[in-house]
C-alpha cells in the first residue's frame, strides 16, 4: 500500500509539474484538441494527466482488495500488489511517450488487479460457507 501511495503521489507531481510546462491553467484539467495539435507539450500535459486520473479512478478498489486480501494471504496479496504497482509504471511509460496505444505495456498489472479481487472473493467465500 505505501508503495501504491507513492505512486500515484508520483504521478501527481509529474502532471503538476508539466501543467507549467505546457501552461495548462488550473482549473482545466485537459488542454483542448485544438491546443494538442497545435502544441505538442499540451499533448503530452494530456498524456501524463490521463495516466494519472486512470490511476486515481481505480485506486480506491485496489487499496479496499489489498487489505482485505492481505489480511488472509499476506504474501499472495503483496506480490499481487508488486505486480500491480510494476503494471502502473510500465502504462506511465507507455502513455507519457506521447504514443497513447504504449500504454499496454503495462496491461500485465490487471494480472495484479484481477488476482486481488480473486483472493477477496475467496476469503468471501469461505467466510460466508464456514457458519
Amino acid at each position: 500500500a505505501i508503495a501504491s501511495t507513492v505512486l500515484v503521489t508520483f504521478l501527481g507531481t509529474r502532471v503538476s509539474s508539466y501543467r507549467q510546462v505546457a501552461q495548462v491553467p488550473l482549473p482545466f484539467l485537459y488542454a483542448d484538441a485544438a491546443e494538442c495539435k497545435t502544441d505538442h507539450k499540451k499533448y503530452i500535459f494530456n498524456c501524463y494527466q490521463r495516466v494519472h486520473q486512470n490511476t486515481l479512478e481505480g485506486f480506491s478498489s485496489y487499496l479496499l482488495t489489498l487489505m482485505f486480501a492481505g489480511l488472509q494471504y499476506p504474501v499472495a496479496s503483496a506480490a499481487l500488489g508488486s505486480i500491480w504497482c510494476l503494471g502502473r509504471i510500465f502504462y506511465y511509460i507507455g502513455y507519457s511517450s506521447g504514443q497513447p496505444s504504449r500504454r499496454q505495456l503495462g496491461a500485465f498489472g490487471h494480472i495484479g488487479e484481477v488476482g486481488l479481487l480473486g483472493l477477496t472473493a475467496k476469503m468471501a467465500f469461505d467466510l460466508v460457507t464456514s457458519a
